[in-house]
């Protein structure tokens, strides 16, 4: 197989698999965090302004912390809000760091 054909296989297999993996985030997102971060991951939910929770779509809140930071919150949980190690795999929890990152504006 040339090179251009195995590129064009490669690119569609990732095309293919990519919305999938967004998809499982934004599943695992609904389900375990967007009752206090919002759906649009804004915090404007009761349990977000009571906790004082960071909007995502916001910049310099997205610069207030980093990856490494976001996964060891998501999995050890933080003040208030409990880890969820138990719940999800360190994979689906790196994966939640990406689709937080995505909210940016």
């Amino acid at each position: 197989m040339n090179w251009k054909l195995q590129a064009s296989v490669f690119s569609a297999a990732l095309l293919i698999a990519a919305p999938a993996a967004l998809g499982d985030a934004a599943e695992v997102y609904a389900k375990n965090c967007a009752s206090c971060h919002g759906k649009d991951g804004k915090g404007d939910t009761m349990m977000g302004k009571k906790n004082k929770v960071k909007d995502y779509t916001d910049a310099k809140a997205q610069a207030s912390f980093t990856d490494a930071e976001a996964l060891k919150v998501i999995l050890e949980g933080k003040e208030k809000m409990k880890g969820y190690k138990d719940k999800i795999t360190e994979a689906e929890a790196k994966e939640q760091v990406k689709y937080i990152r995505a909210f940016k504006k």
